[in-house]
């Protein structure tokens, strides 16, 4: 389905993951070589605007982290990006330029694009946020089926087939997501739409949308 398309999801030129991300067709094909390729880009960054705290653990001089915050690598943090109180960073984790991973937000195998927002009590894990994205207060991505099983993404075409166990949401360009919304394995939203808060996602959202409930699903109008 063309529209759950990498080139149609995402500005590739705002991620430091584009390179690695032109590679594939559909974004969840990059999930499995996030930490690889931070370990090959991390070394290559500019010594004099990135400077390496601990292993592969590469943050931007111009980014606030607070002592409170845990990272693990393989990681980068980009420029002028705030990683706030206790969040908690697991791996595999490229986040871009003026982001913010706030209070006891916890990332893990995901790539933020620029401009990213995950504030308040987000789980992000096998991800991907697209550039200028929002998740509301306590809005997480569930990544796991509850009976294990690989993960398919239903579309009105029919389900595409994943052959992935972990697979969190795959969020476009200019995407706002509701507090406390759950975005369950296999989600993927187009961009510029905007998710109603209390939310529970599943499948294909269409861009330029408002998802009120998974039945409910309108077109923006100008």
């Amino acid at each position: 389905m063309e529209a759950l398309k990498i080139s149609n999801l995402y500005t590739l030129q705002e991620t430091m993951a584009k390179e690695l991300m032109e590679q594939y067709e559909y974004p969840w094909e990059v999930l499995p070589h996030i930490g690889e390729f931070i370990m090959e880009l991390g070394p290559k960054l500019p010594k004099e605007e990135y400077e390496q705290r601990g292993e592969n653990i590469w943050i931007h001089k111009t980014a606030t982290v607070f002592d409170s915050a845990y990272i693990n690598g393989p990681c980068i943090i980009g420029r002028d990006t705030q990683v706030r109180q206790c969040a908690f960073i697991r791996g595999n984790a490229l986040v871009g330029e003026n982001c913010v991973v706030g209070n006891s937000t916890e990332l893990k195998n995901v790539i933020l694009f620029n401009v990213v927002q995950v504030p308040h009590y987000n789980y992000v894990g096998d991800a991907i946020l697209g550039f200028h994205s929002h998740m509301g207060a306590g809005s997480i991505t569930s990544n796991v089926k509850s009976d294990k099983t690989k993960v398919t993404v239903k579309t009105p075409e029919g389900r595409i087939e994943t052959g992935l166990k972990k697979f969190g949401a795959m969020i476009g360009d200019y995407v706002e997501v509701g507090c406390n919304s759950v975005l369950n394995p296999g989600t993927v939203i187009g961009s510029h739409t905007n998710v109603y808060p209390l939310s529970m996602v599943r499948g294909y959202v269409p861009a330029n949308s408002i998802f009120k409930r998974q039945d409910e699903i309108v077109t923006k109008t100008e």
